[in-house]
């Protein structure tokens, strides 16, 4: 069923207020593109009112050139704020403010969310590990490639870790990627490029 026109304006009021960085229009064609994927999606797999996972992932792919399982898995869930596996249409108006506008101290939380896997609020040797094994480009070599993953992360921990306890916290994480913005994006590309 198309939104109401009422129902549309109501939801533009309260997204135009909570994402910031899009004008109302944006916010009302974001909604419409939306209601299109939803209902494609809808019709492939009579899911909830929203975007699944692989239509996300297939948008993620398609649209911003994504190509890491695991990054667009953990993309996923730093949308779904609400954990039901699930994209709501506020989920990915407020997801898309930050993912394409958001401010550098927004992207820093964002960034920081898809990297410490588990949740704890640190990024531990192990998440580097597998982030940076996944994101880097295989290469044919004689030597085992985990050991040149392990020298990475040791490199990148003496560089990021200020307060030395082995694992970056957001506030380590935060303070090297001010210092060097190149950093945002150490452990594979969670935001879209320029283009």
């Amino acid at each position: 069923a198309a939104m109401s026109r009422k129902r549309l304006q109501q939801l533009t009021e309260s997204l135009v207020r909570s994402a910031r960085h899009f004008n109302r229009k944006e916010v009302e064609r974001l909604i419409k593109l939306f209601n299109t994927l939803a209902t494609e999606s809808r019709d492939r797999f009579a899911a909830a009112a929203g975007l699944d996972r692989n239509m996300f992932r297939n948008i993620l792919h398609c649209t911003f050139g994504m190509m890491d399982d695991m990054i667009m898995d953990r993309v996923f869930r730093a949308f779904d704020k609400d954990n039901d596996s699930c994209i709501s249409v506020v989920e990915w108006v407020e997801g898309l403010s930050v993912f394409l506008r958001g401010t550098l101290e927004e992207k820093i939380k964002y960034c920081f969310e898809v990297y410490d896997l588990n949740g704890d609020g640190y990024i531990s040797r192990d998440e580097m590990f597998h982030m940076l094994k996944n994101s880097l480009l295989k290469q044919p070599s004689e030597e085992d490639p985990d050991e040149g993953i392990k020298d990475l992360v040791e490199i990148t921990l003496k560089k990021m870790d200020y307060d030395h306890d082995g694992k970056l916290s957001f506030l380590d994480f935060e303070k090297a990627v001010r210092d060097e913005n190149l950093l945002l994006e150490a452990f594979g590309p969670c935001l879209p490029d320029i283009k």
